[in-house]
């Protein structure tokens, strides 16, 4: 099954905004969460195909809400794409071991990013 359904977590109204538009342009149905909470609370409502997840958000991190997620029986089969401005080979490392399948570093090259979600179609 394609990747059709992306949820974007992102505390930045900017990437947000940036992103969705990227990648609803690409053909994908774009939900977005600016903080942890607002992100469970959209995973309960509409299962996505894959997660794009900041690292550095207020309150929960995306370190933090990957581990939750990808550990959460219901969504152990949806890919956790971490997009972030962390660029140091240790927090790619810790992200995989939370358990991302991906590390994307911004600012993002749209066409590396659509070729990682894509990898992902099944």
């Amino acid at each position: 099954m394609p990747v059709h359904k992306i949820l974007l977590v992102d505390d930045s109204k900017t990437e947000l905004h940036f992103l969705s538009d990227l990648l609803s342009r690409e053909g994908f149905a774009v939900t977005t969460a600016q903080n942890g909470e607002e992100a469970m609370r959209r995973l309960g409502e509409d299962k996505p195909d894959v997660i794009l997840m900041d690292v550095v958000m207020p309150g929960q991190n995306g370190f933090q809400l990957t581990r939750a997620i990808t550990r959460d029986p219901r969504f152990v089969d949806v890919p956790v794409i971490m997009c972030t401005s962390k660029n140091q080979e240790t927090d790619k490392v810790w992200g995989m071991r939370q358990g991302a399948r991906d590390y994307v570093v911004k600012p993002v090259d749209p066409k590396q990013l659509i070729a990682k979600i894509r990898a992902f179609d099944r």
